[in-house]
Formats: C-alpha cells, sequence, structure tokens
C-alpha cells in the first residue's frame, strides 16, 4: 500500500543519517554528549531547518505543508526515535502556534507561518508558578492603555495597545522563543471568558519591560530550554489578540485538543528507542552460557512490551487521522491518547528496565546510556500540555454525553470509519468544528459492535481469527458494562471521587480496543499481503495481543498464549534484523544493524544484571 505519511518521514529518516554514526549531526553520540553538557540541540534543529520540518508545522492555509496531521505524527516519531529532547524542544514551536491556527486571523497566520518557516522559534505561555494546570487562576494580567498607534497597518482600525504585567513560569522555549502565545488575563474577575490570547513578539517590545527567568535544570531533556519570562507593563499593539477578547480559555482547551493528540509521536518514539535496546541487548547478552533472548522471562518481558508499541502506535494512528475527520470529537480521543499513550509508554520502559538490569541506569557501560536517558526524558511527557489527571478529568467531565450517545448508537461513525480506513484521503482540518465536548458521543466506540460482527465473519472464513474474535467479543461486554458505570458519574462533580477516575482509565481502554479493532477491520485489506509487515496483519496478530493486554488491564482474563506472543517476537527480530522498523507500517530505519549474537559474551558470565 502506497501510504505518503510514512514514506514522507523515511525520506526525513535518511535525510539524517545514521544515528549510530557518531560523524553525523544527528547521533546517538552527539545527543549524549549535549545531555551531558544540559545544552539545547542547536546543531541538531540547523539540520531539521534544512530539510523543511519547520514547513510541516504550518498549515497549507497559512504558507506551509501541514495537510496531514498523521504525517505530523510520522515525523516528530521518527526524531523522537532518536532523542526526545530535539523532538520537544523542535516541536514546541508547533505547539506554540497552534492558537492562531486555530482562530487567529489570515494575516496573523501568514505572519507566523513565514517566521516558523524561517526557522523562528515560538512558544507557549500557559503555566505559571502559583497555578500549575489551574489555568483559571492565573495572574499574568493584560491592561487596556487606550492609546492609538495608527501607524501599525495591524491595528489602524482597532485602538490602543496592551500592558502585560506578570510571569509565566515552567515554558518551554520561553528563553530561546521569540515569539510567544500568551493566555493573559483580560478581566480583572477573571472566569471563563476573563482570558485571552495575545500572539507577543519579542522583538518589538521595549527590553525593559520583559526578562527571561533562568533555565530550569530537569531531570529528563536537559538541554530543552524549560525557563520563563516575566513581562512589567510590555506594550503590545492590540493586533496582537488572537480570537475574540475574553476567548482565550477556549481557544487555548481547543489548541490542546491537537497538541496533546500529536504528543503521542514523543511515546512512540521513546518505545522505539527502548524496545529496540532491550531486543538488542538480549540478542547480544550471554548469561550461564545461554543468550538472554533464549530465557522464558526475558522473552515474555519483550514480547510483552513489542505488543504494547503496536497497540500504541494503532492508536496512535487513528487519533492523528481523526483529527481531519473526527474533528467535533476531538475533546475525547485527545484525551484518551493523551492519557493512554505516555503512561503505557512509561511502562514499557519500565518492563524493559528487567531486561537491561544495571544497563537500564547506566550512562557510559552499554549503548552510551541511551536507555537511562529515553526513560528519563519520557517522563516528562506525561505531563506537559495536561497531566493524566487533567485528561481522566476531561474525559469525566463528558460521562454524560459518551454514556448517552452509547445508549444511541450516536456519535461520528463515518469519521470514525475514516480515521480508522488508512487508505482513505483525509479532508481538511477545519478548526471551527472543534468543541470542549463531543456533544453525540464517541463515533469509534459507536462503530465497535459492527467491527465485532465484521471480526465474526472473517473468522468463520478464516479459524485462525476464531481467537480474536473472542476477545473482541469480550471487548464488547466490557464497554458496555463501563458505560453503565459512567452513568453513574454524570454531570459536573463539585469533587469528584477517585472511583470516577478508575472508571474513566477503564474508558481510555475500552476506546483504545474500539480503535484497534476499527483499524484492523478497515485496513488489513490493505496492508496484510505486504511482505514487511503482513505477518502481523493477516491472521490478526497485532490485533490479538493488543486486545490481551487491554482486557488484562481491564481485569479480565488473557486473550492470548504464550504461542501468540512467541509469534509476535518473532516478527520483532525479524523486522530488527532486516533494516525496518518494528511497525504495523512497513517503514525502512537508516540505522546500522546490531552486532552480532553473543558480543558481550565477554563481560563476566556470572554477572547477574
Amino acid at each position: 500500500m502506497e501510504h505518503p505519511p510514512y514514506r514522507l518521514a523515511e525520506e526525513f529518516d535518511r535525510f539524517l543519517g545514521d544515528p549510530g554514526d557518531p560523524d553525523e549531526v544527528f547521533s546517538y553520540a552527539r545527543c549524549a554528549e549535549l545531555d551531558d553538557k544540559e545544552e539545547f540541540p542547536a546543531d541538531i534543529c540547523h539540520r531539521f531547518q534544512e530539510w523543511g520540518l519547520p514547513d510541516q508545522y504550518v498549515p497549507v492555509e497559512h504558507g506551509g505543508r501541514l495537510r496531514d496531521y498523521e504525517q505530523v505524527l510520522q515525523l516528530v516519531r521518527a526524531v523522537a526515535r532518536r532523542d526526545l529532547t530535539c523532538a520537544i524542544g523542535h516541536g514546541k514551536t508547533y505547539l506554540g502556534g497552534v492558537s492562531v491556527w486555530v482562530a487567529g486571523s489570515a494575516e496573523q497566520g501568514a505572519r507566523l507561518g513565514a517566521d516558523i518557516m524561517a526557522g523562528v522559534p515560538v512558544a507557549l505561555g500557559l503555566t505559571e508558578r502559583a497555578h500549575g494546570s489551574d489555568l483559571l487562576a492565573g495572574e499574568v494580567r493584560t491592561d487596556d492603555t487606550g492609546d492609538t498607534d495608527a501607524t501599525d497597518e495591524q491595528v489602524a482600525d482597532a485602538p490602543g495597545h496592551w500592558l502585560v504585567s506578570g510571569e509565566k513560569w515552567l515554558i518551554n522555549n520561553a528563553t530561546r522563543g521569540s515569539v510567544l502565545s500568551l493566555l493573559t488575563r483580560t478581566r480583572p474577575d477573571g472566569g471563563p471568558r476573563g482570558f485571552s490570547v495575545l500572539l507577543v513578539d519579542k522583538r518589538e517590545l521595549d527590553a525593559d519591560t520583559y526578562r527571561h527567568l533562568p533555565k530550569i535544570r530537569t531531570h529528563g531533556i536537559r538541554g530543552a530550554d524549560i525557563s520563563g519570562i516575566a513581562f512589567d507593563g510590555a506594550r503590545v499593539p492590540r493586533g496582537a489578540l488572537v480570537g475574540a477578547e475574553g476567548a482565550g480559555l477556549e481557544i487555548v482547551l481547543k489548541a490542546l485538543q491537537l497538541t496533546r493528540t500529536m504528543c503521542a509521536a514523543l511515546s512512540l518514539g521513546a518505545g522505539d528507542h527502548g524496545l529496540r535496546l532491550a531486543l538488542d541487548f538480549a540478542e547480544e547478552r550471554e548469561l550461564y552460557g545461554r543468550r538472554l533472548i533464549d530465557l522464558p522471562q526475558a522473552r515474555h518481558v519483550v514480547a510483552g512490551a513489542a505488543a504494547d508499541v503496536l497497540l500504541h502506535e494503532a492508536v496512535a494512528l487513528v487519533a492523528a487521522r481523526a483529527v481531519q475527520t473526527q474533528t467535533a470529537e476531538l475533546s475525547v480521543i485527545s484525551a484518551v491518547t493523551k492519557y493512554l499513550l505516555p503512561t503505557g509508554t512509561d511502562q514499557v520502559l519500565a518492563d524493559l528496565t528487567g531486561v537491561l538490569g544495571a544497563r537500564a541506569f547506566l550512562k557510559d557501560v552499554h549503548a552510551d546510556g541511551r536507555f537511562q536517558k529515553v526513560e528519563r526524558d519520557h517522563r516528562i511527557v506525561g505531563l506537559f500540555d495536561g497531566n493524566t489527571l487533567v485528561n481522566l478529568n476531561s474525559l469525566i467531565n463528558q460521562f454524560r454525553s459518551l454514556a448517552r450517545g452509547f445508549r444511541r448508537g450516536t456519535g461520528d461513525t463515518a469519521g470514525g470509519a475514516a480515521a480508522c480506513d488508512l487508505s482513505t484521503p483525509l479532508p481538511p482540518l477545519d478548526p471551527t468544528r472543534l468543541s470542549l465536548v463531543a456533544r453525540h458521543g464517541s463515533g469509534v466506540v459507536a462503530g465497535l459492535a459492527a467491527c465485532v460482527e465484521e471480526i465474526d465473519r472473517r473468522a468463520e472464513l478464516n479459524p485462525a481469527l476464531g481467537p480474536v474474535a473472542g476477545a473482541a467479543r469480550r471487548l464488547l461486554d466490557v464497554t458496555t458494562a463501563v458505560h453503565a458505570e459512567m452513568e453513574e458519574y454524570q454531570g459536573v462533580l463539585a469533587e469528584v471521587p477517585p472511583a470516577a477516575f478508575e472508571v474513566a482509565r477503564r474508558y481510555t481502554l475500552c476506546w483504545a480496543g474500539a480503535a484497534c479493532l476499527g483499524l484492523w477491520t478497515h485496513s488489513t485489506d490493505h496492508v496484510r499481503d505486504d511482505p514487511g509487515t503482513g505477518e502481523l496483519w493477516r491472521d490478526g496478530l497485532w490485533l490479538h495481543t493488543a486486545l490481551d493486554r487491554l482486557l488484562v488491564r481491564l481485569g479480565e482474563p488473557a486473550a492470548a498464549g504464550p504461542d501468540t506472543y512467541e509469534e509476535l517476537l518473532g516478527a520483532l527480530r525479524t523486522a530488527r534484523s532486516s533494516g525496518r522498523l518494528f511497525s504495523l507500517l512497513p517503514q525502512r530505519v537508516p540505522e546500522r544493524q546490531p552486532a552480532t549474537p553473543g558480543a558481550v559474551a565477554g563481560e563476566s558470565e556470572r554477572t547477574p544484571c
């Protein structure tokens, strides 16, 4: 199947060269060096600029090349697979600009798009030291001066300036970024309509009216510019207002739906990297006269991690495509994705730590200490753009519409089917369709029953699908029960009980299962004959293990046995030895092949780590 999104990522990956070659700019060795120095990867970001990656952050209507959010997912994943600091530090520019893509004027979009494509870093100023994710408590304030500046074409018919004062803290790119999308209080009493977004260009400010706060030393992504900015009566043109005055909170929450979905790329890349490191170590390491990969427990852990990596990829593919096919339901999809993939990838890395033993924590002993770095770096992904509790709470606030939609079978089922069909071209994104609530439920979940029927039908023709069909029916039963539980927590609750968060967690697993079933039933005919990935699709191998992982986490008995995981492990090892990414899509990577088995056998065979 010809599928441009991952083909472009392959091209980008080849341009960046073999990360195992220390002479390459974007090499593992260079990233380790920068991490030790806590230095921003400016030379690597320059390579991104040379290829044109910033163009992919700017929608075509604003002069860029962003047409397909699945493509952005694959490109950022390719960067994150090598180094999360680079992906987060560079990708933050997309986050900084997205409020303008959602609600800005054509002129603002064109000017910001030109800046981004020219390599100007952009930041998003949301959080404050005292308030964290409580955006309604923000104290950065903006006052209207009431004066007129008719020389500024942008505000010739919009008199006055804003005077901005206050401090934003823990902001990625706060110091490096020349442009800042700033959430600020424009009514003294605040409230949902008391905040606005300003597109602040620091190049146009009086240098005496703002200052940068010191870089924060962080446990992970040590080279990233995590700092802050303080304003003291900074004079900002009224034309910097993005959208309507007082609409800032709504704009930001809608923008975060896009960025939370795209954060999946960071977790996918981290999972790719960690799994590859663990597999290579298990293939090479010899203990007690046997390779680690030949020990049952090591095989079990690596195969389980491989199943999770494919599960996460399936969720991310559907979610990224749903940005354009199910825009009105992105409040649910983004919350599910931003909860599941960071927490799931954290668990994958924790599980794989047991395979590498002490080498999972050491810097200069194995593979440039890359595993301890990716594990450290990834911990931050679950925190920014709304942490896990924020995303679960967002789902709890939508329990009423989700439960009602499931009862009625409503939701955008056509959009859900398009998101799950990798052969279907994506429509342009219409940001006006973004909504803070999925009013009619989830189309992906509403399509679950039809997917179960389809896999039952296929199982009659192909008995190998029988166990997969049985797992699908069990998922439907559990999903029905979870929606019944959701009915108990409808409406706005002043204090959300812990039990509601557990129901929301279970809902994310049900949504993920529905997405996996949808992706397999709608796309398998297009990819099952591919010589690289066909074995994962033909008899539902990846789907079987994905459903098994989900059902177990839902408290159900296992749905797949050791033989199924052995088959998946075989597919993982084949992909690695043949230079392919272990993926649902047939992607090749430029990284050199692993060393021959036994390469680390010279170490003490009695070292129990």
